[in-house]
C-alpha cells in the first residue's frame, strides 16, 4: 500500500530529498528495498497458505513469469562474463526489467490473503492521482516555470520543466513524476477508471470535475502518444460499456460529425505555428534540423537492425535506459518491444507479449469490476506507448499499474466492489 500510494510522487520526493540530504540514487531505490521484504514476506505466506499456493502456483501466468525472470538472469550473466554489460548496467537493466512482474506476484498473493488491498483500492488510485492533477493545474496556470528548481530539480537529477524541440515558449508540465511522458502515460489510469465511475452513476459531479482536470493536465503535457493513449482507453471502455446496449443513431450522427470537424480544423491550421510546435512537434520555420520525430525514426530503426541481426538478444542492460551506465554509447530504441527484444532477444520478447495478453485476458475476464475494466482499457493506451517509449521502465506507471493488476486478479474481487 506504501508503494502503490507513494510512487505517484516517489521522483518529486527523492528529489527534493536528495537536495537535503544527497544520495539520490540511493534514496530511488526505497521502492525496491520494500519489494525484497515484501518478496520474503510471500515467500513465507506460499509455503504457510495453501490458497496462495493453489491461485498462483497453479496458474501459467505464474511460471511464464518466472521463466522470464530466469531468461533476463541467464542471459544477463552471461553477458556479465562476456564484459557486454557493466555491473551497474545490468543491475539497473535487471531491476527496472523484473521489479513490476515481481510487484505483480507479491500484490497478486497479498490480495489473496488480506482484504484491505481489494477493499481499498479505489482510494489507493483516485487520491494520488488528485493531488497529480491538481499540482499539474497550478503549475499550467499559477506556478513559474522554475518553481520546482527549489525542491533541487536541474540539471543532475530531472529538469524542472521541458519544452518542445528546445523551444522556451512552448513549456510542458511534469507535475510530481519524472517527466511529461511518464506524467501522460500515469494519467491513463486515473482516467480510465473516472470514466468508468462516471458510466455507472458514481458521483458523477465530482468525477466528472476531476476526469475534465485529468483531461486539462493530460492535454499539456503535450504528449502525443499520451494523446493517443488516452483516445484509445476511453475508446475502449465505451466499446464495452456501449456494447451490449442499443446505441441511438444520433450517437454515430454527433460522432462523425466531431470527427469531420476535427480533420478540417487540422488541415485548416495546419501551418499555424502554434498548431505545428504543439501537435507536430516541429514548426515550418524552425532553426532546429532535428526534431524529435526524427530522433524517433532514427532510433527505431537502429533498434530494429540490432533485433534482427542479435535473434538471441544481448543481455538485459544492453538496451534502454540501463545501457547509459556501459563503457560504450547507449542504446536508446524509443520502442519498449524493441528494448526487450534486444536485450533477451525474440524468445523474451514472445514471453513477455504473452504475459501481457494473458494478464489483459484475465482483466476482461472480470471486466464486470471497475478496476479489472479500467485496468483493461489503460492497458491498451499504455501498450500502444509502449511503441513509442520506455513505457515500463518508468518507476510510477510500472509499480502502479502492475500493482493495481496484482489486485485485481484475486478471485473474489467481484465481491469486494
Amino acid at each position: 500500500m506504501a508503494i502503490l500510494l507513494i510512487m505517484p510522487f516517489h521522483a518529486f520526493l527523492t528529489v527534493w530529498a536528495a537536495s537535503i540530504f544527497g544520495h539520490y540514487t540511493a534514496l530511488r531505490l526505497w521502492k525496491e528495498v520494500l519489494l525484497l521484504f515484501s518478496g520474503i514476506g510471500v515467500i513465507y505466506l506460499l509455503f504457510i497458505d495453501h490458497k496462495i499456493r493453489l491461485h498462483t502456483l497453479s496458474r501459467r501466468l505464474v511460471w511464464m513469469i518466472l521463466a522470464y525472470i530466469l531468461l533476463n538472469i541467464t542471459w544477463g550473466l552471461l553477458a556479465l562474463n562476456q564484459h557486454d554489460v557493466s555491473a551497474k548496467a545490468l543491475g539497473y537493466g535487471l531491476i527496472v526489467n523484473l521489479r513490476f512482474l515481481i510487484f505483480f506476484m507479491i500484490t497478486w498473493a497479498i490480495a489473496l490473503r488480506m482484504s484491505r488491498l481489494r477493499i481499498h483500492w479505489q482510494w489507493m488510485v483516485l487520491w494520488p492521482a488528485a493531488i497529480v492533477i491538481v499540482f499539474g493545474l497550478l503549475q499550467v496556470l499559477v506556478l513559474p516555470r522554475d518553481f520546482l528548481v527549489h525542491f533541487g530539480y536541474g540539471p543532475d537529477t530531472i529538469p524542472p520543466f521541458e519544452t518542445i524541440n528546445h523551444n522556451s515558449h512552448y513549456i510542458r508540465i511534469a507535475s510530481t513524476l519524472r517527466g511529461v511522458n511518464p506524467l501522460g502515460a500515469y494519467l491513463l489510469i486515473p482516467i480510465s477508471l473516472l470514466t468508468i465511475l462516471i458510466l455507472r452513476g458514481r458521483r458523477q459531479r465530482l468525477y466528472g470535475g476531476l476526469l475534465v482536470a485529468g483531461l486539462m493536465v493530460e492535454i499539456f503535457t503535450f504528449s502525443r502518444s499520451a494523446w493517443v493513449g488516452t483516445i484509445l482507453t476511453i475508446g475502449t471502455i465505451l466499446l464495452v460499456t456501449l456494447h451490449a446496449k442499443k446505441i441511438n443513431p444520433a450517437y454515430w450522427i454527433a460522432s462523425g460529425a466531431i470527427l469531420i470537424v476535427l480533420i478540417v480544423t487540422g488541415i485548416a491550421v495546419r501551418n499555424n505555428p502554434t498548431f505545428q510546435n504543439y501537435f507536430l512537434h516541429t514548426e515550418t520555420h524552425s532553426a532546429i534540423k532535428s526534431t524529435s520525430d526524427t530522433g524517433h525514426l532514427t532510433a527505431l530503426k537502429n533498434s530494429s537492425k540490432d533485433a534482427l541481426h542479435h535473434p538471441l538478444g544481448n543481455g538485459p542492460g544492453t538496451a534502454g535506459p540501463a545501457s547509459e551506465y556501459n563503457n560504450h554509447p547507449p542504446r536508446i530504441a524509443e520502442n519498449y518491444y524493441l528494448q526487450i527484444a534486444q536485450e533477451t532477444g525474440w524468445l523474451g520478447l514472445i514471453l513477455f507479449s504473452l504475459i501481457t495478453i494473458t494478464v489483459g485476458y484475465l482483466l476482461w475476464l472480470r471486466r464486470d469490476h471497475p478496476l479489472a475494466l479500467s485496468l483493461f482499457a489503460s492497458l491498451v493506451g499504455i501498450s500502444f506507448i509502449g511503441l513509442l517509449l520506455h513505457v515500463w521502465t518508468d518507476d510510477t506507471i510500472a509499480y502502479v499499474w502492475w500493482g493495481l493488476a496484482g489486485i485485481a486478479m484475486a478471485p473474489d474481487l467481484n465481491k469486494a466492489e
